[in-house]
């Protein structure tokens, strides 16, 4: 059996800009392209993106920080990391990561292979006008599965390739492309005759809605899965840094960048969705209004609506790509490090189980819909909370030096250590509370009758 690579061996990240390109890659998702806005327009409006940026800022910077200390001062895997820096109890902390990694990758590449063939559709002979029986013909079934398995291959293909030349490579190509892309669809949605009403939907803020226990749920949640938090992506990233750098501000630039995608892309879905008269086909479901209710919008259009779609839906496919790829890359970490595999073995392997896992979820949009209530919202919460304690009693009374070096305003360093400490696990452990019912829920939902 090969052997594990040591700190001074394992790969790292080329440059500066292709961490952070990487990060904000694993934080944007398609969760940015219509979760947010979809959220904010039917709970508060701008008071949800307060609440959403006042989570960010107390749970999602600290915690991002602490998964970034953690990656770079151990320089390995977060399921060694855990159980070097807090022994054997803290192992299974690791290990759930890596089944969050896989529970989430093998129903996200399903929503992602919907996204491919509507980009490959459009490109070639346009989305169908019919987009409710379109989608119900590609959403279940071998199509599905299909497209589950090619995105699969698609996303180890760029994780075979290590950290420089797959993952670095693919996020300095796809993230510029996707923010130009984005800003391209904004400028054109700003044209629409719509536009004013679609930003109003949007933005208009309902005050009365801030202390929605339900808002207050969905905006942590949103926070959570849009910043990767919870699932060891951000810190087996980290454990490739080589260099010195502020940790807190490199949490900070992520967390603005992924907000700043989500924002933009409510300014994009809400002009269309008004413009072509589509408010009464945006229920409940943000993947029906993705692959329908957007769908029929740019059918409507003609050749310009042809345009669009391309553009909408391979922007999508590069933010689910790069997201993929930190999933992927959280387990196959865990097993060079920890069984000392080989990165090509790991990654072909366990995508080939991640591929396996994703079938039920390609068969039932039901089956799809539970698992990520369940691994996606809750299980990531518990992530963060364990991850919180972790960090705030393990770490903190014995990384001093890792600390001034990772946060080098002393001021921040304060701060950082409170809200991890103190204010990070109380929030937590209410939402977790919360989520104990529909997770429950799901769960029958999976295994029941429903499933």
């Amino acid at each position: 059996m090969a052997t594990g690579a040591t700190p001074s061996t394992r790969d790292s990240w080329a440059t500066h800009a292709g961490f952070l390109l990487a990060a904000v890659g694993s934080a944007v998702g398609l969760g940015n392209m219509w979760r947010f806005s979809y959220i904010a327009s039917q709970g508060g409006g701008a008071a949800f993106i307060i609440a959403y940026l006042v989570l960010v800022a107390v749970i999602g910077i600290p915690l991002m920080t602490s998964e970034f200390i953690v990656g770079r001062m151990t320089q390995v895997s977060p399921a060694k990391a855990l159980r070097e820096l807090g022994g054997t109890a803290w192992s299974p902390l690791g290990w759930l990561f890596v089944f969050c990694g896989f529970g989430i990758l093998s129903y996200y590449s399903v929503i992602a292979g919907w996204t491919m063939r509507y980009a490959i559709v459009a490109i070639g002979t346009g989305i169908p006008a019919e987009t409710g029986e379109y989608f119900g013909e590609v959403s279940q079934g071998t199509d599905a599965l299909i497209g589950h398995l090619v995105f699969i291959a698609l996303t180890v293909f760029v994780v075979v390739g290590g950290v420089k030349h797959g993952i670095e490579r693919a996020a300095v190509i796809l993230m510029p492309v996707l923010f130009l892309l984005l800003i391209g669809l904004a400028v054109w949605a700003f044209t629409l005759p719509g536009s004013r009403e679609g930003y109003s939907n949007y933005l208009d803020p309902s005050f009365g809605e801030l202390f929605n226990r339900r808002i207050l749920t969905d905006a942590a949640g949103q926070a959570f899965f849009s910043l990767s938090l919870g699932m060891g992506a951000l810190m087996t990233y980290a454990s490739y840094i080589r260099d010195k750098r502020d940790l807190g501000r490199e949490a900070t630039i992520v967390a603005t960048c992924d907000f700043g995608v989500a924002f933009l892309a409510g300014l994009v879905v809400f002009p269309i969705i008004f413009s072509f008269g589509l408010t009464d086909q945006v229920g409940e479901s943000s993947v029906g209004a993705l692959f329908i209710s957007l769908p029929a919008g740019f059918s409507s259009m003609g050749v310009a609506g042809k345009i669009v779609g391309t553009t909408f839906f391979i922007m999508l496919l590069f933010a689910a790509l790069t997201s993929s790829i930190s999933l992927l890359e959280v387990v196959v970490a865990a097993f060079i490090d920890g069984l000392g595999w080989t990165r090509k073995k790991a990654t072909i392997t366990l995508g080939a189980v991640a591929a396996a896992l994703g079938i039920p979820s390609a068969y039932s949009t039901n089956f799809l819909g539970a698992a990520d209530a369940v691994i996606g919202n809750f299980l990531l919460i518990v992530g963060g909370l364990l991850t919180s304690i972790f960090v705030g009693y393990v770490i903190l009374p014995k990384a001093d030096a890792e600390l001034a070096q990772g946060l080098e305003s002393p001021l921040f360093r304060k701060g950082w250590a409170i809200m991890v400490r103190y204010v990070v696990p109380l929030i937590l452990a209410v939402v977790c509370f919360f989520l104990i019912a529909p997770t429950w829920a799901a769960i029958q939902t999976m295994f029941g009758a429903g499933g």
